[in-house]
């Protein structure tokens, strides 16, 4: 069974099904839902929020250059691809990393299996009008990047929390861009961003992490992958995709 990254020697490894978020994110993360929290979700609560969640993220920062340099890299290069298109899209992706690398924990480097997780995620910058085959590439990269961290033992909670929100991120885009049957779309749409809503809204509620939806609240959001990925590539369906674009 895969294991987390120790946080220091001292401690027992656990299964990485029976660890959500690396502690000290967690612990961090709990304190300023709980003062948002007490601040009944005020103008005021909000302000010391962002301020202290930028204050860590600045440190993290510090405390990360490899992952930084690797990141600017990888969103780099996406923006060489996608030329004049997608920079609001790319600053967004790479801002989300920039925020959130106390994930990685002690792990300097965000890995090979991120990195593909995070071509997928801005995949809409690079081919905003190749539509028939995203899906399915976005398929591939998403197998191929859980394969990849199997592989070479480097699952974080920062590539698990990156493949989330990757799969919300495009497939929601997909689905509004490229599918042209309102049913199906407005179904992968729900199935996709429905998990993230929950959490991020239970977590400002609660004042404290939601914690992530287990395997089985995701299968939705996995069928509905395959179904937009078919609906892609079968000739009945392609060319709809095509002329509506």
């Amino acid at each position: 069974m895969l294991e987390p990254p120790d946080r220091t020697r001292a401690r027992p490894r656990l299964p990485i099904r029976s660890i959500r978020i690396d502690p000290d994110s967690r612990a961090a993360t709990n304190v300023l839902l709980a003062g948002l929290r007490q601040a009944r979700w005020r103008g005021p609560g909000w302000r010391r929020f962002v301020g202290a969640a930028a204050a860590r993220s600045t440190q993290q920062v510090i405390n990360h250059p490899r992952a930084v340099a690797e990141l600017t890299v990888l969103h780099g290069a996406v923006a060489a691809a996608a030329g004049r298109r997608g920079g609001a899209w790319l600053t967004s992706s790479w801002l989300l990393c920039m925020t959130h690398l106390g994930l990685l924990g002690e792990r300097s480097s965000i890995g090979p299996a991120t990195g593909v997780t995070l071509v997928r995620a801005n995949l809409p910058a690079v081919a905003a009008r190749r539509g028939r085959w995203l899906a399915p590439l976005a398929v591939f990269t998403d197998l191929a990047d859980g394969w990849l961290a199997r592989r070479l033992d480097s699952e974080t909670m920062f590539g698990g929390y990156a493949d989330s929100l990757a799969d919300a991120a495009f497939w929601t885009w997909y689905a509004l861009v490229h599918e042209p049957d309102r049913r199906v779309r407005a179904a992968a749409i729900a199935a996709s961003l429905g998990p993230a809503v929950v959490v991020a809204l239970g977590s400002v509620a609660g004042g404290r992490m939601v914690e992530s939806p287990r395997s089985a609240l995701l299968r939705p959001a996995a069928a509905m992958q395959v179904v937009l990925a078919a609906r892609a590539v079968l000739p009945r369906y392609a060319s709809r995709v095509v002329s509506e674009r």
